[in-house]
């Protein structure tokens, strides 16, 4: 039999052993075995004599089986075989549990080379379970010891039934039957980034002969992945450029909104949009990424999109995670149509807490194809929700939507445009390897007349009385005709209620440490008593509001008629209040860098200059004090995106939700390989140039076949 990496791994190593790896790993074929790479590699030591070896260290030794004996254990069933071993210099004791079958080879006399770990036993020193190889000729056995010892061990992902050494002991047996293999690596590319044979690489990487095989395995099994990974992505794109869209060319309604504008447009505006208008009228469905600092205008630049859509009669949606976000982003739209272009437009909202009545009226403008705009939330993914001709669909926030979420939506149109936004600056190595079928416009330059933001830590460890200082800031701010934002992490600590979170997972680093100390409801019940805040006009805010008793809240806080909001992160994107001059984070270290830095953009939004205080107790030098104290450095969300990677990990920041190849990288690291991804992606766009269906790059098109099952390629094709 053959066996290749597509192989069923119950034909090369057996029904029971096939099936305790797919339990413990999800392993099915040969492939997946071999990608199971070792997490790191142990060295068996340098040859000890006996009685100078270490309890607890990892040792080789040379040395004569001197006795063996075996003895019925007293308490359960089964046998001990204990073995002395001595290399004239000390005694050793090797303990096997209920291996007799090791009384016909450790006989008195033996020689060999026995490696494990130093244990103690009644005073004595003992290997249990070590390894050894027996050999008849002394010389050989010396000099083969010191090959021995020097040989990497690897040491696999592992489980209770299936341990490091036994995953080692399959994967010896696998590559002794596998035959030959097409290489996914182009013999050019290959001889540049003197790469190894995929085959050579696969040997070295799970069993290496010396330590320094193991580095250039390692590179070119990441460089497999790199170019798999891209070239995938690209042929993504190339499936979507296949598909064809009904063009949308601009027209009056475009230009009638731009003359209206108070304020020119920004040069990254102008740029963008005018990428957006060319993918517009494209053969294909535009499929782009806006990411830009909160506030520097990607709600416009959507709304110049929605406007081209609208001239040939196309409908655009709107989806945003929450019901406070929707009606934010209808409130804003209708502003800048102005009374001359909303009419025209019917912008019309679609949330799953309207009332009965309401959302029938707008679900049948929304059918009808009166409303040119519609903003909603996951009402708009309803059976119920239709279009009478949906053109472009733009998701505000995207890492709150799944990419089934996503389809759904866009499934509603006939191959519709997609537009996605996100405030949370992703960084260059991520984009490429999380959105890497998208193209992808970035908006740096802000709008003129931005007042900034100043930021500082109050560590309430070393300055408890810090915190007192911060509430009286906050009432100097609300003296001088400003408001006032305070997030929690909660919505009542006592409860044990917590806001969902709505960004990336927040971290749990200070969970063990310290508790969290506030929600709304105690720091509502705290301002209530403040000598400076009792006559003030504070209000709460949380997701477990009714939405219209939400939109109310913030309607009264847009128009100024509260002065101090205490929230959840339900404030965290989309809300504009250009006269909130504070913000004020409580528990600052429970949030993540990019939910700090979303928070903080709520202020110093208008002519008003913005403050942030970031109120924690956790300690100096850890994690979560050093998240919180990168975004007091800077107010640059790219290089925050930089540091949030550094910080939490690549794991965390790709996310279950975009794709499983996506949030599974085995070798790569989005950091420390971005040159690599880079390099990649230039020479998956040569390889598809030349050859787009991979017709003479067999061994590539089969490890993406590999790489990317049914359920991969279609969540990449909901992208």
């Amino acid at each position: 039999m053959t066996v290749t990496l597509d192989s069923r791994l119950d034909g090369v190593v057996g029904g029971k052993t096939a099936a305790a790896l797919k339990r413990a790993f999800a392993m099915r074929t040969v492939g997946d075995l071999l990608s199971h790479y070792p997490r790191r590699y142990a060295l068996r030591g340098e040859l000890t004599p006996i009685d100078s070896l270490t309890v607890g260290e990892q040792v080789t030794i040379v040395a004569q089986v001197e006795s063996a004996t075996e003895r019925k254990m007293q308490s359960r069933r089964g046998s001990i075989l204990e073995v002395m071993i001595t290399d004239g210099r000390g005694h050793l004791q090797l303990t096997f549990f209920n291996q007799s079958w090791r009384l016909g080879e450790l006989l008195p006399g033996k020689r060999g080379i026995f490696s494990g770990k130093v244990g103690e036993y009644r005073h004595g020193k003992q290997f249990a379970h070590p390894d050894y190889e027996l050999f008849t000729d002394e010389d050989t056995a010396v000099m083969a010891a010191a090959t021995y010892a020097k040989q990497p061990i690897p040491i696999y992902p592992a489980t209770a039934a299936l341990p490091s050494w036994k995953v080692g002991t399959i994967v010896r047996h696998v590559l002794d039957v596998l035959g030959e293999l097409d290489d996914p690596l182009p013999e050019k590319l290959r001889a540049e980034q003197g790469l190894l044979p995929f085959r050579l690489a696969l040997q070295r990487v799970h069993t290496p002969d010396f330590e320094d095989e193991t580095a250039p395995a390692l590179q070119t099994l990441r460089w497999h992945e790199a170019l798999v990974l891209q070239t995938a992505l690209l042929q993504q794109r190339q499936f979507t450029r296949a598909l064809s869209a009904t063009a949308r060319p601009a027209g009056d309604l475009l230009a009638r909104f731009d003359e209206s504008l108070p304020f020119p447009l920004t040069p990254d505006q102008v740029s963008v949009g005018a990428s957006i208008a060319g993918d517009l009228v494209g053969a294909w469905p535009m499929n782009r990424l806006v990411q830009g600092e909160v506030g520097s205008g990607k709600t416009l630049v959507a709304l110049r999109a929605m406007l081209q859509v609208a001239q040939s009669g196309g409908q655009s949606a709107l989806i945003a995670p929450t019901e406070v976000l929707a009606g934010q982003h209808l409130r804003s739209i209708t502003r800048m149509l102005g009374r001359d272009l909303a009419p025209e437009l019917m912008p019309t909202l679609l949330t799953g807490q309207m009332p009965a009545a309401d959302r029938r009226k707008a679900a049948l403008r929304v059918a009808s194809g009166q409303a040119l705009i519609v903003v909603g939330t996951h009402a708009l993914l309803s059976d119920k929700t239709t279009f009478a001709d949906l053109g472009l669909v733009v998701v505000d926030e995207q890492h709150r939507f799944g990419v089934d979420q996503r389809e759904a939506l866009r499934a509603k149109g006939t191959s519709p445009h997609a537009l996605v936004l996100t405030a949370t600056p992703i960084p260059r190595t991520v984009a490429m390897t999380v959105f890497g079928d998208l193209d992808v416009s970035t908006i740096r330059t802000m709008p003129a007349g931005r007042a900034g933001i100043e930021t500082f830590v109050a560590p309430l460890a070393e300055h408890p009385a810090w915190f007192a200082r911060v509430w009286d800031r906050a009432a100097e701010e609300i003296a001088q005709g400003r408001q006032v934002f305070a997030v929690c992490p909660a919505i009542d600590v006592e409860a044990g209620t917590a806001e969902p979170a709505d960004g990336p997972e927040p971290p749990t680093d200070t969970a063990e440490n310290t508790p969290t100390r506030w929600g709304v409801v105690q720091l509502a019940r705290l301002l209530a008593t403040h000598p400076k805040f009792r006559d003030l006009r504070v209000e709460t805010l949380h997701g477990k509001l009714p939405a219209d008793e939400k939109d109310r809240i913030m309607r009264a806080f847009a128009a100024g008629e509260i002065d101090a909001l205490v929230a959840t992160t339900v404030i965290e994107v989309g809300v504009d209040v250009p006269n909130a001059s504070t913000m004020i984070i409580m528990d600052a270290d429970r949030f993540g860098v990019s939910q700090l830095h979303q928070l903080r953009g709520r202020v110093g939004r208008g002519g008003v200059p913005g403050l942030c205080l970031l109120v924690t107790e956790a300690a100096p030098r850890t994690p979560a004090r050093a998240r919180v104290e990168a975004v007091a450095a800077t107010l640059d969300g790219f290089a925050l995106a930089e540091v949030d990677l550094e910080l939490r990990g690549e794991g965390d920041v790709l996310g279950d939700a975009q794709s499983g190849v996506r949030s599974s990288l085995r070798l790569l690291r989005v950091v420390t390989d971005a040159d690599l991804i880079a390099q990649a992606r230039t020479e998956g766009e040569r390889i598809l140039d030349d050859d787009p269906a991979l017709l003479r790059h067999p061994g590539l098109a089969q490890a993406i076949e590999r790489r990317l099952d049914a359920g991969e390629r279609a969540a990449m094709a909901k992208n």
